[in-house]
């Protein structure tokens, strides 16, 4: 199985090892999980902030019709 080497600072991997303990899992499964969820929600926060933009800008594009 295909695997990622991923270099921390002392401080860093201090932080993903109590985050990691934490939630009970192993830093690797914790590692691992939290990579899958901001790669799989990649997507979604970019629609999300398209339509913020879009709703923040709405006004004024409004304006410049």
């Amino acid at each position: 199985m295909p695997a990622l080497n991923i270099e921390f600072t002392d401080d860093e991997l201090a932080t993903v090892r109590a985050a990691a303990s934490g939630s009970g899992t192993s830093m690797r499964a914790f590692a691992r999980q939290a990579i899958l969820d901001r790669a799989v929600d990649r997507e979604g926060r970019i629609r999300a902030l398209g339509e913020e933009i879009a709703q923040r800008s709405a006004e004024l594009n409004q304006r410049l019709a």
